[in-house]
Order: C-alpha cells, then structure tokens, then sequence
C-alpha cells in the first residue's frame, strides 16, 4: 500500500534511541510531525541531512512541529549519532524494518530516504522522497508546515 497525501498516518509502537518507549498515537494531536526516514547513522548525506534539521530546530518548534528520524540501526548507534552531532530530536528503532513497511519505504542495502509532514489530525499532508536530495528534505518539511500553520511560503515540490 502506497501512502500519499490525504492518507492517515498509520500508527505503530517503537522505542527511542534511548531504550524508552514511542507510540505515534500519543505525538498525534499534540504537534505536527515531520517524520524522516533515512538509510544510515553518520554517513555524509545523512549526517548532512541530520544537522539541517538540528540547524532549524527553532523554526520547527515556531511551526508546532516535533522532528522524528526513522532509521533500522541500533539504539546505541542512534544514541552515539545524536550526542556526536547534537540532535535536539529523537530517532527511532526500527531494526526490524516493521515501520518502514508501515510508511512503505524501501529498507534495502541503500535504503530510501523519504519525508512524511502530517497534521495535528494524523493527516499526511506533504511527501518527499529523494535519494540525492538530503538537505532538500528539511526545507520541503519546514514548506509544507508553513502552509499547514497558514505561514505559507512558496509550495513544496512534490
């Protein structure tokens, strides 16, 4: 199943890179959600990707919007990636690839590198996906939560 915009966000249960656990359905209705998968902990265009998010943190938050990356490495392996590159987000566990299924993200060898922007309802409302573009993804997200706010700026790409 493809999910495109006007879908609900599917809801699952996960842990944090800090071993504490996460369930989509309690972020849903407090925030917007910018919900990031990407292939890998500390390679170039992740890390890249990573710290454009940190970068633009403020932004997000003034746009009600909580940052959540989605990766299948480790818990420590998310732990050592958000104190090296001072992430003020968390990542999520997804070692068995059950929430990439879920979002319909490839989990191959590569991996895909996808953006999902859903409401405070659990509406997705902005997709991304771009290998080669990373550190287009935050500006896509930071578009797409302007509109929502009635912020808005130019409309994302899609």
């Amino acid at each position: 199943m493809t999910l495109s915009v006007g879908d609900k966000a599917p809801n699952f249960n996960s842990k944090l890179e800090d071993g504490n656990p996460f369930k989509m359905e309690d972020v849903v209705g407090e925030s917007n959600i910018v919900l990031y998968f990407y292939p890998k902990d500390n390679s170039y265009g992740c890390t890249r990707e990573a710290c454009k998010f940190r970068d633009e943190f403020d932004e997000f938050k003034n746009l009600n919007a909580t940052i959540i990356g989605v990766n299948r490495g480790t818990a420590d392996s998310h732990k050592k990636f958000i104190e090296d590159r001072k992430l003020p987000f968390h990542i999520l566990v997804d070692e068995d690839s059950s929430i990439y299924k879920l979002y319909n993200v490839k989990s191959g060898i590569i991996g895909e590198r996808v953006t999902y922007v859903i409401d405070r309802e659990g509406t997705i409302r902005h997709v991304f996906n771009s290998q080669a573009k990373y550190n287009q993804h935050p500006e896509e997200a930071r578009k797409a939560l302007e509109i929502i706010e009635g912020k808005s700026g130019p409309k994302p790409t899609s």
